[in-house]
């Protein structure tokens, strides 16, 4: 390490001791190339100070005190302002270049405490909520989609429940969605189509059974809303409305707010439903042997914006057994009779 050349052999008087005890001397001060170099006036050396180690012991106040080093019995008492600058810049130049560790802990901290709280705000809500969904138990997924009909039932009326309709219902369901079919609800009003709940309902309205001539428009919506179901866990959505809060008290405790469940069955009244892609959806009519068409038409009479599922129908120029008898579908279309 060097002096900066615009100080190099600056020379100041000013008044040296070696050691606690000794009385202080007049001398020579000689700012060198690296050193800080103490001599007699009749230049005798006394000392030679390196430069990176020079300690001011008053910062700031005048005279300047100097020691070699934070240990040393020496001091230094200069009053030359050019000395005493000269001193300083090197000083700093030096400090600004030797490594600061405490500074790169102070800095790889504060990027380890930012890392945290980004993981915080982005990474910890959705694997909150991947735990809580992936351990929730059937029974209370269950329990969960009860609470969340019987919220939507005070919005929109109790479930249709002529015997008939519901024997019919059931087994249409297992016609279009096998065996293991969620169970059906019908509601007298507000459902937008079709919307499923935890614990494997699916929520129909009255609409579906009641406003057309086949029931393969609805078994359409029911291939649909199953196909909404692989997409998006019911659960997680719930959760994913009620907030990070609402999933850990889940976690931990089973327990929801009722409130939550409210509105939660609110906006399931309101919502738009999901898209469904084209290719899944007629891979789902293909699996079940059921024609698009009927759907493709009930969405969009036109089939204007419906003509993929047109055109695809897997059961086109083939023949199928009817997927309900017509007696089952006229008592399905009186459910909400009873």
């Amino acid at each position: 390490m060097t002096a900066l050349s615009e100080y190099q052999r600056l020379e100041a008087t000013g008044l040296w001791r070696d050691t606690e005890d000794s009385q202080r001397r007049e001398v020579l001060v000689s700012l060198g190339d690296a050193t800080l170099v103490i001599s007699t006036l009749s230049d005798t050396a006394l000392s030679h100070w390196s430069l990176p180690a020079v300690h001011r012991l008053n910062p700031g106040k005048t005279p300047a005190l100097y020691a070699p080093d934070t240990e040393a019995e020496e001091v230094l008492e200069l009053t030359e302002p050019e000395m005493i600058a000269a001193i300083e810049k090197v000083r700093n130049v030096i400090d600004r270049a030797r490594p600061h560790p405490g500074r790169l802990r102070l800095i790889l901290g504060g990027a380890a405490s930012l890392a945290i709280v980004l993981a915080g705000l982005f990474w910890l809500p959705g694997a909150l909520l991947r735990q809580t969904v992936s351990v929730l138990p059937e029974a209370k997924r269950m329990d969960l989609g009860r609470d969340i009909l019987s919220e939507m039932t005070t919005l929109a009326g109790l479930p249709c429940n002529d015997a008939a309709g519901v024997r019919a219902l059931t087994g249409l369901a297992r016609a279009t969605l096998g065996a293991d079919a969620a169970r059906l609800v019908v509601l007298p009003s507000s459902v937008p189509g079709s919307a499923h709940l935890p614990g494997d309902i699916i929520v129909l309205n009255r609409a579906l059974v009641e406003d057309y001539e086949t029931p393969e428009v609805l078994a359409g919506y029911l291939l649909a809303e199953d196909e909404r179901h692989r997409m998006q866990d019911p659960a997680a959505r719930l959760l994913q409305e009620a907030g990070l809060m609402a999933t850990f008290r889940m976690l931990t405790t089973g327990e929801i707010d009722m409130g939550h469940l409210h509105d939660h069955a609110a906006r399931l009244l309101t919502r738009t439903t999901i898209p469904v892609s084209d290719e899944a959806l007629l891979a789902r009519f293909a699996e079940a042997e059921i024609s698009s068409e009927p759907y493709a038409f009930a969405l969009d009479m036109s089939g204007e914006t419906t003509l993929p599922l047109i055109e695809g129908d897997p059961m086109r120029a083939r023949l199928r057994s009817p997927l309900m008898p017509d007696a089952s579908w006229v008592a399905l279309q009186q459910i909400c009779d009873g």
